[in-house]
């Protein structure tokens, strides 16, 4: 597993392939609808874990440190399903994150000099 930064196109190719590759061994019709029910999904099962963290919720006999890797790993799944969702409907992610976030930087400058 990679230990350096990768650039978010590098990210969501590889997203996109384990996706694909997921999808062809389970027979899964990806269509648009999906993108955006797993992006839910995902999100509730996210907040269920986070849940369970803080105490809100039954955990059994599952330590700590199993919580938290249950909430790290469905902040992932999370995060790829977004950039999958982006991927389908053509949204260039850090382009939006730019225009929406990064204005608000000072140092932020969109104006080539």
């Amino acid at each position: 597993m990679p230990k350096t930064p990768r650039p978010l196109p590098e990210l969501v190719k590889d997203v996109a392939h384990v996706s694909d590759l997921y999808a062809e061994q389970y027979s899964i019709e990806r269509d648009r609808g999906w993108y955006l029910a797993k992006l839910t999904e995902e999100l509730g099962e996210l907040a269920a874990a986070d849940l369970k963290c803080t105490g809100q919720a039954r955990c059994g006999n599952r330590s700590g440190e199993d919580l938290r890797q249950d909430l790290e790993r469905e902040a992932a799944d999370l995060f790829a399903h977004l950039l999958l969702f982006c991927k389908n409907r053509n949204i260039d992610l850090e382009q939006a994150l730019n225009d929406k976030w990064m204005k608000y930087l000072p140092e932020y400058d969109t104006c080539d000099e």
